[in-house]
């Protein structure tokens, strides 16, 4: 077994230890190779898959399921903000997804429900792109 960092702030991770459980990250879902639109956000996105797999390395023994959900496009108020200053970016975003169509949060939260299920009791280390096919 890996030897837990002893730095960091107490977070997701030492309340799962705790108590047994699993951590859910809300990750990437950005298009490939680069975000264009958002890079510094595309960037910490991608950070966040990053640590979601290696977190499952490392808290996997413990029997800590970590694992990250990666949005696509979803109706939330970052996105009508970003729609009131830059009109006509979800309508690009939408002929980008081959589903044409932003997300309800609700579809998002639905997804996060089953990665956090013992449905899912076997899953740790997966980034679940619920994305609508963006990057199919």
């Amino acid at each position: 077994m890996r030897e837990r960092p002893q730095e960091g702030p107490p977070d997701q991770i030492a309340v799962a230890a705790r108590e047994g459980g699993e951590v859910l990250h809300e990750g990437g879902g950005q298009r490939v190779p680069g975000e264009d639109l958002l890079p510094a956000y595309g960037a910490t996105k991608r950070a966040v898959d990053s640590l979601t797999l290696s977190a499952a390395v490392t808290y996997g023994p413990e029997g800590i399921r970590v694992n990250a959900i990666a949005p696509g496009t979803t109706l939330t108020e970052m996105l009508h903000d970003w729609e009131a200053e830059s009109p006509g970016v979800i309508e690009r975003l939408n002929a980008d997804t081959p589903l044409r169509r932003a997300a309800d949060p609700d579809e998002i939260a639905q997804a996060a429900a089953w990665l956090l299920s013992d449905r899912a009791s076997y899953v740790t280390g997966t980034v679940l792109r619920v994305d609508g096919g963006m990057l199919a």
